[in-house]
């Protein structure tokens, strides 16, 4: 059974090494630090994860973020062991995935895990509906009953009219919501989504991320999303993590990362990204002792915010306000925000000490 506090997917020093002798590989790395170019110099092998472990909570959306070779759709594979790990340890809902013999899995699979592919993999002779309908139909459910399942699922991503079309019949982003239905089908516990909208126009694939953002608060499923995308990422993860050469660099939430980015890999990474929408007050605040002690007592008068109100919004509540903004949590006031603190943030990007 499945502690309270553990998360429902735990990834333990997790690592793919593609090559003949991986074995020989990982023991070289580990006992003589070999980098990846040597690690391919001289066993002719490709570190694709190295030593990756985290831990997903439920109803998160984690979304794991790099360049192209960065590791992170090798990574993926490993949460349902379409690509086995040469080393490492795979919990899924208190489940050792590694344990699992293949038929175990196969049901581990269709019962327990959806996936969203890059390119749709939607079943060109079949119905909008009997593809969605698929995973039901592999589990043995009676026709009559996974059609009406199949029907309710895209009645939730909007395309319950489209179901006796075929997929050549649909746009990109139709048929990549098919494919999220389909994933849906099943009612599977986890969602692993490979750069699902990353072939889409950039107006259909923001559509698709206010479809999914909203279909997340209704159906809450554990997700992890793939993406090269950092404004994807910030927009849509409650974490994120970025990868580096199959290595994780840095894991928190984006608010975390923008602010203190691991090293300049990440600082370039999110060098592009406007802070006003991912940053919130609790970050810019200072202590009331240390405002009070140099400015003296707060007005009455003061506007008052949550610790969560983002940077944008106090920018304009200082714009029409000069007065000192008191931030509050739990009822409680916990810190003042000044002009000169918003200033601050946003040219630097430090937090206020």
């Amino acid at each position: 059974m499945l502690d309270s506090d553990q998360g429902v997917i735990e990834i333990s020093n997790v690592w793919k090494i593609f090559g003949a002798k991986p074995d020989l590989a990982l023991k070289a790395i580990k006992e003589h630090g070999l980098t990846k170019a040597e690690v391919l110099a001289e066993y002719n092998a490709v570190v694709g994860v190295a030593d990756v472990s985290l831990s997903v909570n439920r109803g998160e959306i984690f979304c794991i973020m790099g360049l192209s070779g960065s590791g992170k759709s090798t990574l993926v594979r490993h949460f349902n062991r379409l690509l086995e790990p040469t080393a490492g340890k795979i919990e899924i809902e208190g489940t050792d995935v590694m344990a699992l013999g293949p038929k175990e899995l196969q049901t581990f699979r269709n019962r327990k895990i959806g996936m969203v592919f890059q390119n749709f993999a939607l079943m060109p002779h079949r119905s909008v509906l009997d593809n969605v309908a698929m995973p039901l139909e592999i589990r043995q459910v009676a026709k009559n009953e996974r059609m009406r399942q199949a029907a309710a699922i895209l009645d939730i991503v909007e395309l319950g009219a489209w179901g006796s079309k075929f997929a050549h019949e649909l746009s990109g982003g139709m048929q990549q919501r098919v494919g999220l239905a389909r994933a849906l089908a099943a009612n599977p516990d986890v969602l692993l989504m490979d750069e699902p909208f990353s072939a889409l126009d950039p107006l259909i694939r923001r559509q698709l991320q206010d479809e999914f953002i909203r279909l997340s608060k209704i159906l809450k499923k554990t997700t992890i999303f793939i993406t090269h995308d950092l404004d994807e990422a910030v927009r849509i993860g409650d974490r994120i993590a970025i990868m580096r050469d199959g290595k994780m660099v840095q894991m928190g939430t984006a608010e975390d990362i923008v602010m203190d980015p691991a090293d300049d890999y990440v600082a370039d990474f999110v060098a592009g990204i406007s802070r006003l929408k991912v940053v919130h007050a609790h970050v810019v605040m200072q202590p009331i002792e240390a405002f009070t002690s140099s400015h003296g007592p707060i007005p009455a008068d003061a506007p008052r915010v949550n610790a969560q109100e983002s940077l944008s919004n106090l920018i304009n509540l200082a714009i029409d306000d000069a007065n000192p903004i008191l931030v509050e949590e739990g009822g409680a006031d916990v810190g003042v925000i000044t002009r000169a603190d918003l200033l601050r943030t946003v040219i630097e990007g430090t937090e206020v000490s």
